[in-house]
């Protein structure tokens, strides 16, 4: 059910559309192209591009992540297309500093740590959160866990309400992780 028509007119001003796609390569390894546009409805100067018409990206920049099963990072690509400051394509071989990162606990704060605010680039980093949550859905159903036999907890246990510890798919799913009172039989 979409959101309930606003009450009160409003102009639309600003669209961020973020897309992700999720790839099994033939190597073993996975890919996803996350791509991130900022458009305005309406034109303005920009001192690098000069006037900016409505429906052309102010920011348009991509992401590729590649990992293993294990997801370890083997590869990072951004590539910036269209930004606001001519310098700002500059810092997209930054990223290749994510290469031998493990995807876990702490890959948002190590994320930030190599490649956000001064020393990179806030809207490349911040399509990292996308990216990685495509990867977990891109492997879901075809790779559980370390290899095609899980040896530990899933990571999405505890991740979200519908996989709550104490909740129906943990009970149904993984029942050695379910935290919640055992139905009795």
């Amino acid at each position: 059910m979409p959101l309930p028509n606003s009450t009160i007119p409003r102009k639309e001003l600003h669209t961020r559309q973020i897309t992700c796609k999720g790839y099994q390569r033939e190597d073993g390894l996975w890919d996803v192209d996350a791509h991130i546009t900022d458009i305005k409805t309406y034109s303005f100067d920009n001192l690098h591009r000069g006037t900016i018409e409505p429906g052309d990206p102010l920011h348009e920049m991509w992401i590729r992540l590649t990992v293993d099963t294990d997801l370890l990072v083997h590869d990072c690509i951004a590539v910036t297309d269209k930004s606001p400051y001519g310098c700002c394509g500059d810092i997209t071989p930054i990223f290749k500093r994510l290469i031998g990162e493990k995807i876990g606990p702490g890959w948002t704060r190590k994320v930030k740590s190599l490649v956000a605010g001064a020393q990179g680039c806030t809207h490349l980093a911040d399509l990292m959160g996308p990216a990685t949550t495509t990867i977990f859905q891109s492997m879901a159903g075809v790779v559980k866990g370390k290899s095609t036999q899980e040896t530990s907890k899933p990571f999405y246990i505890g991740g979200c309400h519908a996989w709550q510890s104490d909740g129906d798919q943990v009970l149904d799913f993984h029942p050695e992780y379910y935290t919640g009172k055992k139905p009795k039989k």
